[in-house]
This record gives C-alpha cells, sequence and structure tokens, in this order.
C-alpha cells in the first residue's frame, strides 16, 4: 500500500497533538474523543464507554466470515518529559513515554486507508484501549463483555523498540512478554529499645534474612532453563529519626515475572514459603500478599505465521524471527489468553538520548509510521483475503 505525503504529514501532526496532551489511564476523554471522531469520519462503526474511556471501531466488508481484532493503547505516564521539543508535554508530570501516541496513530492510520480501499472481506475491529501502563484497561474491557460484543477469530498487538530501525519489524511465536506480578511481605514482631533487642521480636534482622534468600528462588528453585524474576523494590522499616528505635514491623514489596503459568504459579508459593519460614525462625509474624496483575503474553503459532507473513511483505528481509522476549508486561495478554494473539515489535530506531520506554527523555520516531501503518493494513487484507 502506497501513503500520501499528506496522509503522513497529517498523521505525524496528530502524532504530535496526542503527544502534547498525554492522558493517564481511564483520563484519556479527549484521546478517546479524536479517535472517536476520526473513525466516524471515515465511515467506521464506533462504539465509546467499554472499559471506560475504550473504543472500539467496527469495519465490514463483504460476506468473509472470520474477524480480528487489531489492538493500541492510548495511556500516557505519570512521570516528567525532560528533552525540549516542540509539541513537549503540556501537563507537567504526564508524557508519552512508551509510544502510545505512535500506536495510537498507526492504528488511526491502518483503519482509515482500510475504510477507503475496503480491499478485503470479513470484519476488523480496531480496539483502541485504555489504561495499558499498569491500571487494567484490557481486563476491563474483556470483563465488560469485549469478546461477547465482537468476537474475534484472532487479535493482534504492536508495540515500538528502540533498536529496531524503523522500516524493521520482528516477530516471532511463543512467549514475548512476562507475567507482571506483584506481591507484599509484612513482617510484625515487638519494636523495642535498639540496646536491649532481647526484649523484643526484631523485625529488620528476619528481614535481612528474607532479603538474601529471595534470590535463592530463582537461583536453586525454578528450573534453570525456565526464565523467571523476583525483585524486591521497596523496604519501609522505622525512623530515620530514631535510630535507637527497633520498629514493630518491616513491609517489604516487589514484584515477579514469568513466562508460563506453571513459573508463576511457582513464584507465588515460594515467595510465601520463605517469608513463613523466616517468620518461623524469628518467632514474629508475616503477613503475605500476592497481586496477580497481567499474564504472560505468548504468541500462537497460528496467528504469528499470519503476522510474520505481513511483517515480511512490508519489510522484506528486515523482518527478525530470533527477537528475544521482554521481561516487561503487556496487558493485552487478557485478550491474547482468550483468542489466539500475536503481539509484534515495530522499530523505533535508535534510543537518542539512552531514552528508552518509560524514559523522560523518550519520543516515538515518526519514520516508523508508514512502516506500522501499512503492516496493520496489509495484516487485514491478507487475513481477510475477498
Amino acid at each position: 500500500m502506497d501513503i500520501s505525503e499528506q496522509d503522513l504529514r497529517d498523521l505525524t501532526d496528530l502524532r504530535h497533538d496526542l503527544h502534547s496532551y498525554p492522558e493517564l489511564g481511564f483520563e484519556e476523554e479527549r484521546t478517546s474523543g479524536i479517535v472517536a471522531r476520526l473513525l466516524n469520519q471515515a465511515g467506521i462503526e464506533v462504539h465509546r464507554g467499554l472499559g471506560g474511556t475504550g473504543v472500539v471501531g467496527t469495519l465490514r466488508v463483504g460476506n468473509g466470515p472470520r474477524s480480528i481484532g487489531l489492538r493500541a493503547d492510548m495511556d500516557a505516564l505519570a512521570m516528567p518529559e525532560r528533552v525540549e521539543r516542540p509539541y513537549k508535554s503540556r501537563f507537567p508530570g504526564k508524557m508519552h513515554a512508551c509510544g502510545h501516541d505512535g500506536h495510537t496513530v498507526l492504528l488511526l492510520g491502518a483503519a482509515q486507508h482500510l475504510a477507503r480501499t475496503r480491499n478485503f472481506s470479513g470484519t476488523v475491529h480496531f480496539i483502541f484501549q485504555p489504561a495499558e501502563e499498569g491500571r487494567g484497561g484490557a481486563k476491563r474491557m474483556v470483563d465488560e463483555g469485549f469478546f461477547d460484543l465482537f468476537p474475534c477469530d484472532a487479535v493482534y498487538g504492536l508495540h515500538n523498540m528502540p533498536g529496531l530501525a524503523p522500516d524493521e519489524m520482528a516477530v516471532v511465536a511463543g512467549p514475548q512478554l512476562a507475567s507482571s506480578d506483584s506481591w507484599t511481605v509484612v513482617f510484625r514482631g515487638i519494636g523495642t529499645h535498639g540496646a536491649k533487642p532481647h526484649l523484643g521480636k526484631d523485625p529488620v534482622t528476619a528481614a535481612g534474612h528474607f532479603l538474601t534468600a529471595l534470590q535463592t528462588i530463582v537461583g536453586r528453585v525454578v528450573d534453570p532453563l525456565q526464565p523467571a524474576v523476583v525483585s524486591a523494590c521497596s523496604v519501609q522499616a522505622g525512623n530515620p529519626e530514631a535510630l535507637n528505635v527497633i520498629p514493630d514491623t518491616v513491609e517489604i514489596g516487589g514484584t515477579a515475572r514469568a513466562y508460563s503459568a506453571a513459573v508463576r504459579d511457582q513464584l507465588e508459593t515460594e515467595i510465601g514459603r520463605l517469608a513463613e519460614g523466616v517468620s518461623a525462625m524469628f518467632g514474629i509474624a508475616a503477613d503475605y500478599k500476592f497481586l496477580r496483575r497481567i499474564p504472560p503474553v505468548v504468541n500462537d503459532a497460528d496467528a504469528t505465521r499470519r503476522a510474520l507473513g505481513a511483517a515480511t511483505a512490508v519489510c522484506g528481509a528486515k523482518v527478525r524471527t530470533d527477537f528475544p522476549p521482554s521481561t516487561a508486561g503487556d496487558d493485552f495478554a487478557f485478550f491474547s489468553q482468550t483468542v489466539p494473539g500475536s503481539y509484534v515489535w515495530l522499530g523505533n530506531g535508535p534510543a537518542v538520548e539512552g531514552a528508552l520506554h518509560h524514559n523522560g527523555g523518550y519520543d516515538f520516531n515518526d519514520a516508523a509510521i508508514p512502516t506500522g501503518v501499512r503492516f496493520w493494513a496489509t495484516l487485514v487484507e491478507r487475513e481477510l483475503t475477498p
């Protein structure tokens, strides 16, 4: 497919506009309004309100029986933008630091093209999802009946990737993103004078043993051929203004990541086992919670074969099929665990000033717009062949 210079200018201007007005998860009122208006103008049926600020555009052409979903995320991050650019965020403390402004524009550009050309037979649902950044947008859309309203035979996701060229893609079957779960442990002892530890039950020393032992889960319990991560990311204990007081409690929290359901279950069990063992050893109590947030994204082999065909048609030999999975998470998993799905990577060019995802200097690369729009449109035209 060809993208006219005017269309490319319009999409680039739109991307800059969305970048200037970032909105956090479930707050994407302006963004979803723009998406709905442009879909309507293209003659695409629009459904609003699923997942709060979610938008789904449906385009039916011909009598083809197959239906697919294409997903783009819309939300920004709660962090400041540190690089000056003409379209810098106008909202202090909010920025598009993961490229969701670009993802939204790519899917809109493809929707507009497909509505004009109508070179397919079947149904495509353009899914503009709110709140991907840890606030549960995909799960909410699914829980509110997405697949009842918009049945799909397959669903596809795309994310930009710094380090790959803007005309390069990576399409790989199997695990792509890890599960993303949170856990907390509260050790409850008996506070006392720091000079008289024998009169209390010290949760700080217990916490130290727990933190050291935590890394034995991946190092000595999980199968070494199965990737996993357990990290303690927060420790709260005592008062730096009272360094002669042993506190009553220590609160520890962190993240757990895995690529398989079995290892995910294992991490939940083993963190709790260590917490219970340490608490028993020191004669204190432990309150343990494991919050399952996002399942792993595992690409279906057949859906990935179809995505690879479209990517190869667009990028030729610049499609990578050996790209390593990421330990980051994406709630696209709630779509792809329901029906066959595939999640692909689109190059974002070099990481300028070291700006990777979730960095204050990051920016979506406009040079990737033609590749991304062509991929989405080609996928639909190949998958829903007239």
